[in-house]
């Protein structure tokens, strides 16, 4: 047996002998025969065994205590003997267990198996004992203790429930509070995954694409210069590769940390054609309307979708044709960038996987709408609107 367990078990026990002490005391000024303290001690053995399983059977322990005790004081008034008063509180103490440890319907049940066994009780008395040994008002009075022991075992329960339920509670707000956080988390994992592909993922399109520019005229360079550029080009994949690998790990909920670049603005729409033109893709750029008037993170969205565009058409269908088209009104701005199709064989470079999942959800992130899918006749189209006045989450493009 545990130390813990032990302590229980001695605790019950003394509470036994706390609710017959009393009577085994009061006795002594009761009724000092000897048939009066037999009847009282293994009454009092009875409770004291029954009384330390009232926990585990509150039901049947006050039902045992009760029959006992109305038994013995049966027995005793015919006899003419007579105990003590104070005997009523071990059954007081089963009771209270039953209104504190068992259900409300139980415990109810129990007021009416106690009122039952008394009056057969009284009824048998009135049978078998002589005049002025038969119960009357005297034996209500003391029985009316029991009703009120039941009431505060009821109460008991009831603050017990109270105390779980908030305790339920409060686990329960701890818990959504813990999902909470890992939602943010995986938001801002998300985030950044989609900026890491926004910037690096960008550069690295442009690194591979201009190494491949120049390994395809190799043959006007030294010996040296090749072996450089061939491994520029594979060290160039390897990184488009692994910077694909980190986003999926960033995507699927694994923490990691990135570098944050600025966040661009339309203004610098003329520098990110410039450079697509200089990697072999001829753009055409048309923009109308103040560029400087849409909020920030519109500008930003709209840019994204831009840069993601490009570094599309450079990936998929170098060499080919594009065309940029901003449209920049009082309520909302439009984006359209087509290619058309690559002019000749085209080597696959890998990419992320992620471009237009990741501006879908930028562009919806500010309450706009993007679509993308192949030009008849060939080539690629994206499209995007995107509303002054949103009402997105404003830190998903900070």
């Amino acid at each position: 047996m545990s130390r813990k367990n032990a302590v229980t078990v001695a605790g019950r026990r003394a509470l036994g002998v706390a609710a017959v002490a009393p009577a085994l005391v009061d006795q002594a000024t009761t009724d000092t025969s000897a048939a009066a303290w037999l009847a009282l001690g293994g009454y009092t053995v009875v409770a004291v065994a029954a009384l330390a399983g009232r926990r585990r059977r509150p039901l049947t322990v006050f039902c045992t205590v009760l029959t006992v005790l109305a038994g013995v004081e049966v027995g005793a008034a015919a006899a003419e003997v007579k105990l003590s008063s104070l005997a009523v509180l071990p059954p007081a103490f089963a009771l209270y267990a039953v209104g504190a440890y068992s259900p409300r319907n139980r415990s109810t049940a129990a007021l009416f198996i106690g009122a039952l066994l008394v009056a057969a009780g009284l009824v048998v008395n009135h049978a078998t004992a002589p005049q002025g040994w038969r119960g009357g008002s005297d034996v209500l009075a003391l029985v009316a203790v029991l009703p009120v022991a039941w009431a505060l075992g009821v109460a008991a329960r009831s603050h017990r429930v109270l105390l779980a339920a908030a305790e339920q509670r409060a686990e329960d707000a701890r818990r959504e509070q813990r999902l909470r956080a890992e939602q943010a988390a995986a938001a801002e994992r998300v985030r950044i995954a989609r900026d890491m592909h926004d910037v690096v993922a960008h550069s690295l399109t442009l690194l591979v694409v201009h190494a491949e520019t120049v390994r395809a005229r190799s043959g006007e360079l030294p010996p040296w210069a090749r072996e450089r550029v061939d491994s520029l080009a594979a060290a160039g994949r390897q990184a488009t590769e692994e910077m694909r690998d980190l986003l999926g790990v960033l995507r699927d909920g694994t923490a990691a940390t990135a570098p944050r670049a600025p966040a661009p603005s339309l203004s610098g729409l003329d520098a990110l054609v410039r450079t697509a033109g200089d990697s072999g893709n001829p753009v055409t750029l048309t923009t109308t309307g103040p560029l400087d008037a849409p909020p920030r993170p519109v500008q930003l969205a709209a840019y994204r979708v831009v840069q993601e565009s490009l570094s599309n058409a450079r990936r998929h269908a170098p060499g080919a044709p594009v065309t940029v088209r901003v449209d920049a009104g009082t309520t909302k701005i439009d984006v359209e960038v087509g290619s058309g199709p690559p002019p000749g064989p085209v080597r696959p470079v890998p990419g992320s996987g992620m471009g237009l999942a990741g501006l879908t959800e930028r562009v919806a992130a500010v309450g706009g709408e993007l679509s993308a899918g192949p030009m008849t006749g060939g080539g690629f189209r994206v499209t995007a609107t995107l509303p002054y006045s949103w009402e997105g989450r404003r830190h998903a493009l900070r």
